[in-house]
């Protein structure tokens, strides 16, 4: 069973309708924000920064737990693992996950672990640098599942899985059904009971690359079918991001144009976009705007933040 709701203190000026809105709180802004205080409704930081027994980083997450409910957002677990889980991260994260009794506890629908078969024959457990995506297959699935409940089990509490954006594909064996990634997503969350983490950002990153590839048809509205093909109950969060959109150089390879989840930019209008269709589907679901590399000042974030509550308090009046 999941653990009671943490009962840290929101600032004042929060708004009373629409969906909770946080920002990934970033060491740039760890003194700033604990000065002012802004009106969020919760923080998410990177579990893995503050696996230390104890230090500096895990005083300031202490103290912005003082003020704010906490998100732990993983990248770590590697649940699309066939090789298991490594007992160690997973025994960090449950010792984390004690001390500042989160609001929320996610990860990836990835691999970054897996066994390397040498030339004589010797094995080797390697972690790659990257989230990695999996097979949309019925034996993932079951390993997916199978980590999943696993996690789920020693924390004692539902776990969220977030879709990857996705820059290879592996294709099916002969005879194999290959999955859709909403239809994929939803089973596991049928099976294990966790909730998804549906990053609209990185639905529209797929969406792109596959029409830059030559996939027909709107990325906006495939966006839009991939969300109606998710039950509503099925959703704990949604993530808000920027990207990158690279263009080859003069003299390149056409084939070198991609779209990067970079959470380097404010948020496109195509993603307010299916923001906006998520929020109508899902209801007010908690929000956050990650940002993660070329960190802005935190007013910008700030801002970002605004619109995804005036975006939702404005959905959420009108259905009411």
């Amino acid at each position: 069973m999941p653990l009671s709701t943490p009962q840290a203190t929101t600032p004042l000026g929060a708004a009373p309708s629409g969906a909770e809105v946080g920002i990934g709180w970033r060491q740039p802004h760890y003194a700033q924000l604990l000065e002012s205080l802004p009106p969020l409704d919760f923080l998410e930081v990177h579990s893995e920064n503050f696996f230390a027994a104890g230090g500096a980083a895990l005083a300031v997450l202490e103290q912005g737990r003082a003020h704010y409910p906490v998100s732990l957002h993983g990248v770590g677990l590697s649940l699309g693992s066939a090789v298991g889980l490594d007992a160690w991260h997973l025994d960090q994260l449950a010792q984390l996950v004690q001390r500042i009794d989160p609001v929320r506890v996610s990860d990836h629908a990835s691999f970054a672990r897996g066994r390397w078969t040498g030339a004589a024959g010797e094995q080797t457990t390697i972690h790659a640098a990257d989230l990695l995506p999996m097979p949309l297959s019925t034996q993932a699935l079951d390993t997916l599942c199978r980590n999943v409940q696993q996690v789920q089990e020693r924390l004692q509490r539902r776990l969220m899985v977030e879709n990857l954006s996705a820059y290879l594909r592996w294709l099916p064996q002969p005879g194999e059904l290959e999955w859709s990634e909403p239809a994929f997503l939803s089973t596991l969350a049928q099976r294990t009971g966790c909730a998804l983490l549906v990053d609209v950002n990185n639905i529209y990153v797929n969406a792109r690359n596959a029409q830059i590839r030559g996939t027909p048809g709107d990325p906006v509205q495939h966006c839009r079918d991939w969300l109606d093909g998710i039950a509503p109950a099925h959703v704990g969060e949604i993530h808000l991001a920027g990207h990158l959109h690279l263009l080859p150089a003069p003299g390149e390879d056409a084939a070198n144009e991609i779209v990067i989840d970079d959470h380097g930019s404010r948020v496109s209008p195509a993603v307010w976009q299916i923001y906006r269709h998520a929020i109508e589907r899902f209801g007010p679901v908690p929000t956050l705007l990650e940002w993660d590399t070329d960190i802005p000042a935190l007013e910008v974030l700030l801002d970002e933040a605004q619109r995804a509550r005036a975006i939702s308090a404005c959905i959420h009046t009108a259905a009411g």
